[in-house]
């Protein structure tokens, strides 16, 4: 492959992309990549989890919420490539249940956020061109009462297409995901509306946030952290 070198590494690669925009040949290199990528299999489902934005922002001695905002710019257009590839599929873990445990000051400006950007998709004219279903999966009775309502807004407007889907996790956590697909089967049994026999892999996929999927589990999962 004519453009790998030596070079090993994310320092590595930092240094040719500067050496090639000092070159003024980044941009066809970025045509090169494209077509590489464009030209080979490609996963149906990627999971994206949304990791380091903090810590870039506190590294350059600025508000956290800071680095949330450019992150969130920075998933928008990755997006953008996906819908580009044609990948059927994308969920962002966004925001943890964990992360309720972080400074007061910084959880309030990542749910003022998150209500900005999805008032943002309601107005998308690429979300529906592309007929992008949007779901927003996890505890969401743990979220502030007006982000609620917007995401009832966003859910409700896409909930007819089909062409690709996006989730999107806020308040989520894998064990919770869990923990709320055994209740939900736990209800049914008790309401006679499943019998325990019934009970297998493909019934517990049912229950999970993540049924109204042609395919549930992600191919590739990408930590935008690097770790």
């Amino acid at each position: 492959m004519p453009m790998r070198s030596s070079l090993e590494g994310g320092e590595g690669l930092v240094m040719l992309k500067g050496l090639l925009s000092i070159l003024g040949v980044y941009k066809l290199y970025e045509k090169w990549l494209w077509q590489q990528v464009k030209n080979g299999a490609m996963p149906e489902h990627i999971g994206i989890i949304l990791d380091g934005n903090r810590r870039w922002a506190v590294n350059r001695s600025m508000h956290p919420w800071v680095g949330h905002r450019r992150g969130a710019d920075k998933t928008e257009e990755v997006l953008k490539w996906c819908l580009d590839l044609g990948i059927k599929s994308v969920t962002l873990y966004v925001f943890s249940t964990e992360n309720f445990k972080r400074p007061r000051r910084e959880v309030q400006e990542l749910m003022k956020l998150f209500e900005a950007k999805l008032e943002e998709i309601l107005k998308n004219d690429m979300i529906h061109k592309r007929r992008v279903r949007i779901k927003i999966i996890g505890r969401l009775h743990l979220l502030p009462k007006r982000l609620q309502e917007i995401v009832r807004r966003v859910e409700k407007a896409t909930e007819d297409y089909d062409d690709h889907f996006l989730n999107i996790a806020l308040a989520y956590g894998g064990r919770a995901e869990i923990i709320d697909a055994a209740r939900e089967i736990a209800l049914n049994v008790k309401e006679n509306k499943l019998k325990v026999e019934e009970i297998d892999e493909a019934t517990f996929e049912r229950f999970l946030y993540t049924s109204h999927m042609p395919k549930q589990d992600p191919d590739l999962i990408i930590r935008t952290s690097g770790e």
